[in-house]
């Protein structure tokens, strides 16, 4: 009989894995959510998807590149992101301060206290067939105000995640680079038209994730995602998580909701 994931002991990372993702600024823990908690979660997210349950990011909000350009035109009210994730539903709320996953949080921001941010990467991100939109070469600190950029996200993997469906690609190494101002576009997108940027994009890796594993990067990684070309509705849940070094700036939007302690020292 096979045990749940979720109920396993607190993974401790090897020295390995915390060189993997020193250096490349990704790590992917397989299987860390069970069978039975992505089921659970996939359904309730295709409900909250296919009712509109708000707060919700649609297609023609994020203005991307071959988005619709509004709601009312053809596709433009797709969903795109279920925002507000922990406050939705306790299923959501439970993942997100899930022991384990924070467990890893902790060693890879070297914090026992960890918070999860309540704004913008606490969501469950939907990639829909036919109208969903690629997004661009880009760093994830591009979205905040911290007073330090040391944020770990968590990408949890409701179904497949393949190139073909829209799957996450990540530049290694890139959290530890600095660029000059040209390197990026007036919206903080790395501009593939730079030579020495194509030569970056063309060291990517691609994130090929199967349901219940979880990509976790560092803030600063750039990463990019094309369209769904297939048949199925892809999703994934998406948080952010920063350590007892750091805060966000009072006054931003990266302090708009308070956050939630999602692991303390004594929870090991």
């Amino acid at each position: 009989m096979s045990v749940p994931a979720d109920s396993l002991p607190q993974p401790q990372l090897t020295p390995a894995q915390r060189q993997v993702f020193a250096e490349d600024g990704f790590l992917v823990m397989r299987q860390l959510a069970s069978v039975e908690r992505i089921a659970a979660l996939r359904s309730l997210a295709l409900a909250h998807a296919d009712r509109r349950v708000v707060p919700i990011e649609y297609e023609a909000d994020v203005a991307y590149p071959g988005a619709p350009a509004s709601r009312e035109a053809e596709g433009g009210d797709t969903p795109r992101r279920l925002l507000q994730a922990h406050d939705r539903d306790p299923l959501l709320a439970d993942w997100t301060t899930d022991a384990r996953l924070t467990a890893i949080v902790a060693q890879l921001l070297d914090s026992e206290r960890v918070w999860l941010s309540r704004n913008h990467h606490n969501c469950v991100m939907t990639k829909h067939p036919r109208f969903s939109t690629a997004t661009a070469w880009h760093r994830d600190l591009r979205y905040w105000a911290f007073e330090t950029p040391r944020l770990v996200n968590a990408w949890l993997a409701l179904g497949d995640e393949r190139p073909d469906n829209g799957g996450m690609r990540l530049l290694p190494g890139t959290h530890r680079m600095r660029f000059d101002a040209d390197a990026m576009d007036a919206d903080q997108f790395l501009r593939e038209d730079v030579p020495r940027n194509r030569e970056l994009i063309a060291s990517a890796v691609e994130a090929t994730l199967d349901p219940g594993d979880v990509l976790l990067f560092d803030a600063g990684t750039l990463h990019a995602a094309g369209a769904n070309a297939t048949d199925e509705l892809k999703l994934s849940v998406v948080t952010t998580y920063y350590g007892a070094d750091n805060a966000p700036v009072p006054g931003t939007r990266s302090a708009q909701r308070p956050p939630v302690i999602a692991r303390e020292p004594d929870d090991a």
